[in-house]
């Protein structure tokens, strides 16, 4: 009997320490966490898409006509204008050509007058019935022959003309040139494989970037058309690649008319000024597209969690927590979602760490934050 009296006293001790345990636990209360009254509210939110930029006008500039470069008259990285020459080729060739066309011509013109002198006569003969009908119709066809002659002449002339003017290229826009792959001494053609140089105009910079067809869609039905969307769409920016946002906003002023087959978006455009020349042909950056929402009801996104692709928060009804699906607009500023429906104005919620809340937490509702 006195061997059992140990393991008594034991197995009581265990359930005086479990109370204790116990009483601690239901001491804590309700938890403690931030809660907000759901209200309507004005919210701009704004997404963001990868863009690749270009000038809106980038020409290469290639040779028109076989030879060697004799001088390159720009250097790279330079601002060039319409008309400017930026190279010159070896013009010997084309220049004797030249020449030799403007003596075809000469030659042609001085056959076109001797024709028409025996032309004339001809004729004068044949009103004396001194010649034949036969010999006034040679005389006709030969001056005929003649003018023919001299317009091939001028036309070769006006070939030779050209391809002389060739030897000094010229740019055809405004804009800064690119680096230069070739120099002085090099044979040049048509068909080379690298261009000459690449002008871009930079004056204005466009922006090219990808949407879905559904938000495609949801812009037409939002605005009733394509064309009314773009004109009363809101300026958007331009973050650059180093993560600053460009100073000057743009537009978006063009959509693709086709959907990619392989991705189902929609190509789009947007047109930068560029003042500065700060942005350059072959850069990139992100498009970004403000969204304005007026008298919808906006939640932290720390006031939610997500399970099986849809979005839940915590209303807090009779201070305990009741999980609650909510729909949210597609854009969010990565700290906050518009909400479109699932909650009321005057609902309570968890605003804070709902991702460590279960269904029926005890929540001291009065926590509410500011």
């Amino acid at each position: 009997m006195n061997k059992a009296l140990p393991i008594i006293i034991t197995a009581a001790v265990v359930f005086t320490i479990s109370s204790c345990k116990d009483k601690k636990a239901n001491d804590k209360g309700p938890a403690n966490y931030p809660v907000i009254v759901a209200d309507t509210a004005n919210q701009t939110l704004s997404t963001s898409y990868a863009a690749t930029i270009t000038g809106c006008q980038t020409v290469e500039i290639r040779p028109q006509v076989e030879g060697v470069l004799t001088k390159i008259c720009i250097k790279e990285g330079d601002e060039v204008h319409k008309g400017q020459v930026l190279f010159e080729i070896d013009p010997a060739q084309y220049k004797a050509a030249y020449d030799i066309a403007v003596a075809n011509v000469n030659s042609a013109e001085a056959s076109v007058s001797t024709a028409q002198l025996v032309l004339d006569s001809n004729k004068e003969l044949y009103e004396e019935k001194v010649i034949s009908e036969f010999e006034l119709n040679t005389a006709k066809n030969e001056f005929a022959e003649a003018k023919a002659r001299l317009r091939l002449a001028k036309a070769e002339l006006d070939k030779a003309a050209t391809n002389l003017s060739y030897t000094k290229v010229k740019s055809p826009v405004n804009g800064v040139a690119s680096m230069i792959p070739y120099r002085v001494g090099a044979l040049v053609r048509s068909t080379i494989t690298e261009p000459l140089v690449t002008v871009s105009d930079d004056g204005e910079i466009y922006a090219y970037f990808s949407l879905s067809e559904n938000k495609m869609l949801e812009m037409v039905g939002q605005y009733g058309s394509l064309k009314n969307a773009l004109s009363k769409m809101p300026a958007v920016e331009l973050m650059m690649s180093n993560g600053e946002i460009y100073p000057v906003k743009g537009r978006i002023d063009a959509v693709s008319g086709t959907v990619n087959n392989s991705t189902g978006a929609i190509s789009y455009r947007a047109v930068f000024p560029n003042p500065d020349r700060l942005l350059r042909d072959g850069g990139t950056g992100s498009v970004i597209i403000p969204a304005e929402y007026s008298g919808y009801i906006i939640v932290p996104q720390d006031a939610t969690y997500e399970l099986q692709d849809k979005i839940f928060v915590y209303k807090v009804i009779d201070s305990k927590t009741v999980a609650t699906e909510i729909k949210i607009m597609p854009e969010n500023n990565g700290r906050e979602y518009v909400v479109t429906s699932g909650l009321s104005v005057g609902d309570t919620i968890v605003s804070e760490g709902a991702g460590l809340l279960k269904e029926g937490t005890v929540i001291n509702s009065k926590n509410v934050k500011k």
